[in-house]
């Protein structure tokens, strides 16, 4: 929480130095709106010869646990849900481990050039850390506490490279009617790490040093294809757009298993009050397959140790503000942020559900 309120802070106060900068005489042919929200990547292309710089900071939340598009309570998994592993040394016969809280904070750095009208490339590297709350059941049966701990694993995650290729062009500064449609060629190549680490409490009352879930690790392992194709619009102040995404792994990582493939569709419609001045609302549908093989060092009787309850669907609704410097010290400068939550999810549970999310932005092209 004390993250997320700080970004919104930061967020605010860019904010305001935008719009102070932003009023009197405005010298410049940009738009607010010329981007798409800042929760939408690899959303436009550039003119031969221009960069661009970009800093992104996203934290994520995740409070509660679903079976499908039910809720349910951790004392219900501990007494009715089989644990996998049942059968090895020391594992009960139902889960005794349930996370209850997920917090994931991500910077984002990306930069692109393009060498050519014509393509556009992208190379985007990420640092996170994620926090997961538990609490541990007595070993054997019932609905005793045993006690809770926390696992806190951060490192740099996987890289994304891309080309984007302009299928309608690139607007010219200034165009007030635009339509642009942009195929993205990218892969995620696999700079995350696999192998955390973390220090549980066991039902028995161990705490022993184990490496954590799959949800919790830095990276995927895995060289994954990530096309995109995205359309854009504008006419006068009303600004629409639409994406169509996919992660797909190519192969099982060294041991031995792939994350869910992941599919997404969003769609946006934006209103421009000022030259500087943009406000949007968004929706996003996700749907991810569940985890295929398995690490044999990720065992223990948690849901998140199960491939199998992982991925499933959802949709969100996101708002934001979208900001940029006309002239003065900020012309150029985009500054955004984007608030969203889920409205449905349909989770191969048990699995923890998504409370909210907010994304916050910088960019600049030269």
């Amino acid at each position: 929480m004390q993250t997320a309120r700080f970004m919104g802070g930061t967020a605010l106060a860019l904010a305001l130095s935008t719009i102070a900068l932003s009023t009197g005489a405005q010298a410049h042919d940009v738009y607010a709106d010329d981007h798409a929200p800042i929760g939408v990547m690899a959303d436009h292309a550039h003119k031969k010869g221009e960069f661009m710089l970009s800093l992104r900071v996203m934290h994520m939340e995740m409070e509660g646990n679903q079976i499908g598009t039910d809720e349910v309570s951790p004392d219900t998994i501990v007494t009715t849900v089989p644990n996998r592993f049942f059968g090895m040394p020391g594992q009960p016969p139902t889960l005794r481990i349930v996370p209850t809280e997920m917090r994931t904070d991500m910077v984002m750095l990306g930069a692109m050039y393009a060498p050519s009208d014509a393509v556009t490339l992208m190379v985007m590297a990420n640092y996170l850390q994620k926090e997961m709350d538990h609490t541990t059941y007595m070993g054997g049966a019932g609905t005793t506490v045993r006690g809770t701990f926390q696992t806190n694993p951060k490192a740099f995650g996987d890289t994304k490279v891309a080309a984007l290729v302009p299928l309608l062009g690139v607007p010219e500064a200034g165009e007030v009617s635009t339509d642009e449609l942009t195929l993205k060629a990218g892969v995620s190549l696999p700079t995350g790490s696999t192998d955390e680490t973390a220090q549980i409490l066991t039902p028995m009352g161990g705490t022993p040093t184990a490496r954590v879930p799959y949800m919790m690790q830095m990276g995927t392992g895995t060289f994954d294809l990530e096309p995109a194709l995205t359309y854009k619009g504008r006419r006068g102040k009303l600004g629409f757009g639409a994406q169509a995404s996919a992660s797909i792994k190519l192969d099982d990582n060294k041991w031995g298993y792939a994350f869910g493939d992941v599919y997404e569709g969003t769609a946006w419609l934006s209103y421009r009050p000022a030259q500087w001045l943009s406000l949007s609302a968004r929706v996003k549908g996700r749907s991810m397959d569940q985890v295929e093989g398995i690490d044999p060092n990720i065992m223990g009787p948690v849901q998140t140790a199960n491939p199998d309850f992982q991925g499933g669907e959802r949709i969100d609704v996101l708002g934001g503000i979208n900001l940029v410097g006309t002239h003065g010290a900020l012309a150029g400068h985009r500054f955004a942020i984007e608030v969203g939550v889920p409205v449905y999810q349909d989770l191969n549970g048990p699995q923890m559900a998504g409370d909210w999310m907010l994304t916050a932005g910088w960019q600049k092209a030269f």
